[in-house]
């Protein structure tokens, strides 16, 4: 027998037996009817180890249902009619569940995530995106990692619009919390990219480098070249033999492609 619980604007689905403990838990968050059901729609059909648990269309009634619910996985509209995800997050920390972004816009939001390294889906919602994004989440293990990308997530939510932005830099082996600011340069090798860091450290993440261009362009940092993106705040000097270098304060070479050498030499004239 399924039993359904409505009360107010939250939703509570569940059955008489105990979850299974290999199931996963989840909670869709989203203040539109249809996106909601859309997402539940899809889990169903798609993975049979996942169940929705409950839904939720506010802030308020989101803080309400998920500590009584104890999700794995929350999917989580941005913006709310009462607010927005990042202050339900705010107001249930520390956060033990899991998280899927879900957005139609907010580029201010959307650089938070990103810097967090979390998973987010763009309205309207399409299956391919979804199972992507669950595939990723499933394939994360450990707590800490998940603890380290929240703390980053927490501190870039309030200083996105402020220098001091932090970005969370996965690798194979482990994950890192790096200040924007100490990253001096960026290095692509095929779909490989390793940042070199003002403190001598090198990370090499399996992501190439638009992503990051896309990232941290507007943060002072300009792609000089196909293979390198550099921190302006890191130039010594710009060289004009052999077709231009750019000289780094750690006496780093990197050159500069004839395409951007003019744009290049504008912006080092700006900064001064």
């Amino acid at each position: 027998m399924v039993l359904i619980v409505y009360f107010a604007d939250i939703f509570i689905f569940g059955n008489n037996f105990p979850n299974k403990p290999d199931e996963m838990r989840v909670v869709v968050v989203d203040d539109e009817f249809f996106s909601r059901q859309t997402i539940t729609d899809l889990l169903s059909e798609s993975f049979k180890d996942i169940e929705v648990v409950g839904q939720a269309d506010s802030v308020k009634t989101a803080v309400e249902l998920l500590p009584s619910l104890k999700p794995d996985l929350v999917f989580l509209d941005v913006d709310l009619t009462d607010g927005t995800g990042f202050d339900i997050l705010n107001l249930l920390k520390p956060i033990q569940f899991k998280i899927i972004f879900i957005t139609a816009h907010q580029e201010y939001a959307m650089k938070a995530i990103k810097f967090s390294a979390f998973d987010y889906i763009l309205k309207p919602v399409s299956e391919s995106e979804l199972k992507a994004a669950i595939d990723r989440v499933l394939a994360e293990q450990g707590t800490a990692n998940h603890q380290l990308k929240m703390d980053a997530f927490f501190y870039n939510a309030e200083n996105i619009r402020k220098e001091g932005k932090k970005i969370v830099l996965k690798t194979s082996e482990s994950i890192h919390l790096v200040s924007v600011c100490d990253i001096m340069r960026c290095e692509a090798d095929n779909n490989y990219t390793t940042f070199y860091l003002a403190t001598g450290e090198r990370i090499v993440i399996s992501h190439g480098l638009k992503e990051y261009e896309d990232l941290l362009g507007n943060y002072g940092f300009f792609r000089v070249h196909q293979s390198h993106l550099i921190n302006l705040k890191f130039i010594a000097r710009f060289d004009k033999k052999d077709g231009g270098y750019v000289i780094l304060t750690d006496k780093s070479q990197i050159p500069v492609s004839q395409r951007k050498k003019q744009k290049l030499l504008e912006v080092i004239e700006g900064l001064t």
